[in-house]
């Protein structure tokens, strides 16, 4: 069956909704006021259906067209996907990735299969971003990382399951706190309480957890957040691997009533979906089988 139209059409069409007027697509397209004319005229030629209206001195899509773009759109997007493989399949493998980790995120879990992948793309350079709360989310929706590993599944993008932490209230073993056999957060309130600050908008940062302590220090991440908990400054709520590997007779877990522990999962996400590149796509793969086998057989 011969198609009777085509993908440049239905991309000026897009434009022509999206700008509002067939001159204003026309500089977006860079192409001439007649042309773009002239492919919308011939699109509802071919089809038998009126795609364009006026209201007021504003270009419109009709309702019927608006039914069509929307199945259009996926069309176009998977038209630029294949265009961006096969650039990459022509260049090869990707010269660098980025991947942004969430704080949360034991840095094992990325190492054994990261050391994996570079014994496979000797070429390849990776760039490792931690982040935290916006900023992990920022990772995936304005694609500036190659992978993610996030605490929450963002919309519109699809995620696995990688990893879960436990994250424990802590402070100072010497502390007079450490030593009662619980604790409760009328008992918090007096302390200093260490958080870790929001690494991405900073105009208006996430909060989590409980926070009412009439004091903080705030910290850029965990292992600062446990010097300053070593060091008696306050309490700080704390992922179970980076206690694993302090000395335990340093800091104290603390038996606080309805908040001993608490669980986060984390996930991995490929923020370019279908334009992941080779090199990623390869390093995503380790990533998830390696979790896939941590999850199911838990050390």
């Amino acid at each position: 069956m011969k198609l009777k139209s085509t993908l440049e059409q239905w991309l000026t069409l897009k434009e022509v909704a999206r700008c509002g007027s067939v001159q204003a697509a026309a500089q977006s397209l860079s192409k001439s006021h007649t042309t773009v004319l002239y492919a919308v005229k011939k699109l509802e030629t071919q089809l038998g259906v009126s795609l364009v209206k006026l209201e007021g001195r504003k270009t419109v899509l009709t309702d019927q067209a608006e039914i069509l773009l929307r199945r259009a759109v996926p069309m176009i997007e998977q038209a630029r996907d294949l265009e961006v493989l096969s650039s990459h399949m022509s260049q090869g493998m990707e010269s660098e990735i980025t991947i942004a980790v969430d704080h949360l995120c034991d840095r094992s879990w990325l190492y054994r299969p990261l050391e994996q992948f570079l014994s496979q793309n000797r070429m390849t350079s990776v760039q490792i971003r931690e982040t935290s709360l916006s900023a992990s989310t920022q990772a995936v929706t304005e694609q500036w990382a190659d992978i993610a590993i996030v605490p929450l599944p963002v919309e519109n993008h699809l995620a696995e399951a990688f990893a879960n932490v436990k994250m424990y209230p802590v402070l100072a073993k010497a502390h007079p706190l450490a030593k009662q056999a619980s604790v409760s957060q009328e008992d918090l309130l007096g302390i200093t309480q260490i958080v870790t600050r929001d690494l991405g908008d900073t105009k208006h940062p996430q909060n989590v957890g409980w926070l009412k302590a009439q004091r903080r220090i705030t910290v850029d991440n965990f292992d600062q957040a446990l010097d300053a908990v070593a060091g008696g400054l306050g309490f700080c709520r704390m992922p179970d691997h980076r206690l694993a590997k302090y000395d335990a007779g340093t800091i104290a877990k603390l038996p606080l009533m309805g908040g001993e522990c608490y669980q986060v999962p984390l996930h991995l996400v490929a923020p370019k979906a279908s334009r992941t590149g080779l090199a990623a796509q390869q390093l995503y793969d380790l990533l998830l089988a390696d979790a896939k086998r941590r999850l199911n057989h838990p050390e």
